[in-house]
């Protein structure tokens, strides 16, 4: 049986983060029948995102130039590199404010079980950057899961030999077996300072 577009463009919706059911029958109703006049903007803001936004060609973040706008910032302190599994974890620590140094957007973590392997993550744009000898700081701010130590010693164990890079891992006010993305700013400030030498 043949879905209806109402019902296919729900399920579209059902398949973004955070949405469920409900909300997805929400705002199809909203757009189509309460607010029809948002939909062609709507549209047309997607549309325009997907044709400018892009991967910043140095960390992985979001931009719309080549490089994004903290890696573009020379104020930013470009030798200590705060390497995170995707860009809201980078988001939630830009709010935290505590931190001035650049980032690297892995977009994911090891885990075999789910087939994704060393080729499937940003491990090679990292590994560009630190051969330029800029990097003198590693923070690890990746998840406190197995997962997450097992990237985070993949990521050591390929480092430069004779410790030219310093690597720190994120001190855990995060609860055990939770990411950066749900901490408040007061929690993320601290994880940050807290962080110590890893391996």
């Amino acid at each position: 049986m043949n879905q209806s577009a109402l019902e296919s463009l729900q399920q579209r919706l059902k398949q973004l983060p955070g949405i469920g059911y409900r909300s997805a029958e929400r705002i199809a109703l909203h757009l189509l029948v309460e607010k029809p006049e948002r939909l062609p903007l709507l549209v047309k803001a997607l549309a325009d995102a997907a044709a400018a936004v892009r991967r910043c060609a140095r960390c992985g973040n979001v931009a719309e130039a080549e490089l994004c706008a903290i890696c573009a910032d020379e104020k930013r302190d470009r030798a200590v590199v705060c390497v995170v599994e995707h860009v809201p974890d980078l988001v939630a620590i830009e709010r935290s404010g505590a931190f001035r140094g650049t980032y690297h957007v892995l977009h994911g973590k090891l885990s075999p079980i789910h087939g994704v392997g060393p080729d499937q993550l940003n491990f090679a744009r990292l590994h560009e950057r630190i051969g330029t000898g800029e990097v003198t700081e590693l923070i690890l701010a990746l998840p406190n899961d197995v997962e997450g130590e097992a990237t985070c010693h993949y990521l050591t164990e390929h480092l430069p030999p004779g410790g030219a890079v310093k690597t720190t891992r994120i001190g855990f006010g995060l609860p055990s077996g939770g990411g950066v993305l749900y901490a408040d700013s007061v929690t993320l400030k601290s994880a940050l300072d807290a962080r110590r030498t890893y391996r």
